[in-house]
């Protein structure tokens, strides 16, 4: 696949609200060696840098076809991005946390078109199951975002709080679930551009 570079280079460094952020320990392709490099996750595409002010990525890893295993290595907290064929290469990443690590292995399993695929086959199997009167609720989500380490979202064991009154979904139509959901992503923005503006 031929890239170019100065557009990966704008697209890895714009102001545009990204997946993941944060500290990674990367293995080196031919040394054994760890490098601590800063890595974003946008869409499919894992950059990785020297630091978080460089203005542009070391390399970019892209994430179709792959998948996320924990392995044993040297480092603490380490996981794999393997991708199938025996040419492929296998990137070691290792996070500075347990939490780190499990919200990066969750944040690049997710990171597929075909995960996206998934998610939508299912929204459209709920959404044909509410026109016929067979209604499932929608998925709980979280209210606020969780708290982060490293960049990274930390899924904390407290109990989770009392849903939030939903819609009558089943007597309503695609507008209203659309709505329900558009309330929630306009709050989780309006809170990450909060945090953006704290210095």
């Amino acid at each position: 696949m031929k890239l170019n570079e100065r557009s990966l280079a704008f697209y890895a460094t714009c102001d545009a609200p990204v997946d993941n952020a944060g500290f990674l320990y990367k293995k080196g392709g031919r040394h054994a060696a760890y490098h601590r490099r800063w890595f974003v996750l946008r869409g499919n595409m894992l950059f990785y840098f020297e630091d978080p002010a460089s203005r542009e990525p070391v390399g970019v890893i892209i994430l179709e076809g792959c998948t996320v295993e924990l392995v044993e290595a040297a480092e603490e907290f380490a996981f794999a991005v393997r991708f199938a064929g025996a040419r492929a290469r296998t990137y070691v990443l290792a996070a500075e946390s347990q939490a780190a690590m499990e919200g990066w292995v969750k944040a690049l399993s997710r990171a597929s078109f075909d995960y996206l695929r998934l998610v939508v086959r299912e929204l459209e199997q709920q959404l044909a199951a509410m026109r016929v009167g067979d209604c499932p609720a929608p998925p709980r989500r979280p209210r606020a975002l969780p708290p982060k380490e490293n960049g990274c979202a930390v899924w904390s064991a407290e109990p989770p709080r009392p849903p939030r009154s939903r819609p009558t979904l089943c007597a309503g139509s695609f507008a209203r679930l659309h709505e329900w959901y558009g309330q929630e992503v306009r709050a989780l923005r309006s809170q990450w551009l909060r945090s953006r503006a704290q210095p």
